[in-house]
């Protein structure tokens, strides 16, 4: 067995070697650790540092060429003692760099990691990280880090060996050099590219067989006012997991009248699945034939919704809206995909519009044809990427709002359309994280119950409200962020940059804080409501203000409120 002495030894030899590279692969870990909008859990925060310390580690052997270089050249201008004695500072330096310096910084800027991290979770009122966590965090890192060091040890070996082949094969020293780069990129850009396109067929073929299994506590309705019940065009088997979660659940009629203590109906909700229709179009015309056989056109409110990528939609949302107007109601959607919604973001970018604009079409036809009189209000809604693709059925604020009664947009995209101009062409002085555009005259922006309100004057009608959080690392990513710094990340928390539950350590990095929002959509909803893209606590006041023809009383709302925050909305991380 190697000794203490041997091993301290090898130490300070590998990081005089490595120098450049642990250099890189600390600074790439301590951005890695520095604080974005939302917390991550423990293990997921420990695998993005041992990834940026791999990736940095790596990326310093690009570095070491010009390195050597340099200190090469500047060596050439020193008289011999001097180049001497600068070799041996070196190697007493070592060890100060091991024994002190290191294990002093790792120290240092990890009590500062956690100080960040405690209060971007104070923030959003989460409690802040116990030991259990701290070992989940390490644990977590260190095996990362292992596994890749063993990746870039395996590729290492095959550079060797292709430039050993090179060299008996009689190849010059820079042909050998040159095989073993090219080698050992190749064979990164296959590992990666291979790992990429495995993932993505993995994500398919598990989204596959979600969407044709039921989720847990689905079951297939008995009353004829939904799809997939025995008196429905629309079979049971055809409307995908989210479409039966969707039609068989809810609140009923005995459940809305218990719950606001007044009458109430069964109310309508109709969904068409992927296989229910072979395009758009068809499914589109499913959903209206549906509507009229239920009755869905009678009703108080139609709503016209836009689930997810996979065709999800919010169970507080829905039921918000059919507590309020005593399950008078009819909620439309269909699916257009049973992919995560950031698939068919990245690969299908206008699927969600399409789907939209085809079934709001369909339904608006239908609806103009009926006498005025007679005409249900009529309303749209979306949350995430649905919000987008809801909002693209339409050319601009003044054709949704000539052509809906009302409008809710939960959590949208930073590409969203109108939602981006309207931000754009805010009132001077107002918040970017919580826009006033034109005094709220026709939209207005809510985080929490009351934001409509409390903003005064006249609302008219129809009305569209946007539910969005300071901390929504959906609305907020943007590839600007890459170059350029966000206005909402400007001045303290609470200011007209930054929101109030946004940290005052959060800062820009040039293209670390985009790669930092692009993790956070995947923890965004582990966080109470009223952050993240967590938007349980609004919806019932959202829909309160922006259809305002309910008539409940304060007691009834929060007896409903009481109800929606209850709602298990079924891991819809991944939705």
């Amino acid at each position: 067995m190697m000794s203490n002495v041997a091993i301290f030894r090898s130490s300070t030899d590998f990081l005089q070697a490595h120098l450049v590279n642990l250099l890189c692969a600390c600074a790439l870990a301590s951005l890695a650790l520095t604080p974005s909008l939302v917390p991550r859990p423990t293990v997921f925060q420990g695998f993005l540092a041992g990834l940026w310390f791999m990736v940095g580690f790596q990326a310093g052997f690009a570095l070491r060429v010009p390195w050597r270089r340099m200190a090469a050249a500047f060596a050439r201008t020193q008289p011999e003692t001097e180049r001497r004695d600068a070799q041996h500072r070196r190697r007493a330096l070592a060890p100060l760099i091991v024994g002190l310096a290191l294990p002093a910084y790792v120290i240092g800027y990890g009590m500062l990691v956690v100080s960040w991290q405690n209060r971007v979770r104070e923030l959003v009122e989460m409690p802040p990280i116990d030991g259990v966590g701290h070992t989940a965090f390490l644990v977590s890192m260190l095996a990362t880090m292992g596994v890749l060091y063993g990746v870039s040890r395996g590729i290492g070996a095959l550079r060797n060996r292709v430039a050993k082949r090179v060299l008996a094969a009689g190849g010059s020293v820079s042909a050998t050099r040159r095989a073993s780069l090219a080698t050992g990129l190749v064979s990164t850009v296959i590992l990666v590219g291979g790992l990429a396109g495995a993932g993505l067929a993995a994500v398919g073929a598990i989204y596959a067989a979600r969407d044709a299994d039921t989720l847990a506590g689905s079951v297939q309705p008995v009353v004829a006012t939904r799809s997939g019940s025995a008196e429905s065009a629309m079979e049971w088997d055809q409307l995908g997991r989210q479409g039966r979660a969707f039609a068989g659940g809810g609140p009923s009629a005995g459940t809305i009248g218990r719950v606001t203590g007044g009458p109430a109906m069964e109310p309508v909700r109709v969904y068409a699945g992927l296989s229910s229709g072979h395009d758009a179009t068809a499914r589109a015309e499913l959903v209206v034939r549906e509507l009229e056989r239920t009755g869905g056109f009678e009703r108080d409110v139609l709503l016209v919704a836009t689930p997810t990528g996979s065709g999800w939609l919010e169970p507080q949302a829905i039921a918000a809206l059919e507590y309020l107007y005593g399950g008078d109601t009819a909620t439309a959607a269909m699916q257009y995909s049973f992919q995560p919604s950031w698939v068919s973001f990245l690969f299908s970018p206008k699927l969600a519009a399409e789907s939209s604009e085809a079934l709001f079409d369909a339904v608006y036809t239908r609806w103009e044809e009926l006498p005025a009189q007679r005409r249900p209000q009529l309303a749209v809604y979306g949350l995430s990427l649905g919000a987008k693709g809801m909002q693209g059925s339409f050319e601009n604020l003044d054709d949704l709002l000539a052509r809906t009664d009302a409008a809710l947009f939960t959590g949208p995209p930073s590409n969203s359309q109108p939602w981006r101009t309207l931000q754009d062409d805010r009132d001077a002085g107002s918040p970017i994280w919580q826009p006033i555009y034109q005094e709220g005259r026709e939209v207005r922006w809510q985080s929490k119950p009351g934001d409509f309100v409390e903003l005064g004057g006249t609302w008219e009608q129809p009305r569209l409200g946007y539910l969005q959080h300071a901390t929504d690392p959906i609305t907020w990513l943007d590839p600007a962020l890459i170059y350029q710094r966000p206005e909402w990340l400007a001045g303290p928390a609470g200011s007209g940059g930054r929101g109030a539950d946004v940290s005052d350590s959060m800062r820009w990095i040039p293209a670390v804080t985009f790669l930092h929002l692009t993790t956070d959509m995947l923890v965004s909803e582990a966080v109470p409501p009223s952050h993240g893209h967590n938007f349980g606590d609004v919806a019932v006041d959202g829909w309160a203000q922006v259809l305002p023809g309910h008539g409940r009383s304060d007691a009834q709302l929060a007896s409903i409120q009481s109800v929606i925050e209850k709602i298990d909305t079924h891991d819809p991380i991944w939705e």
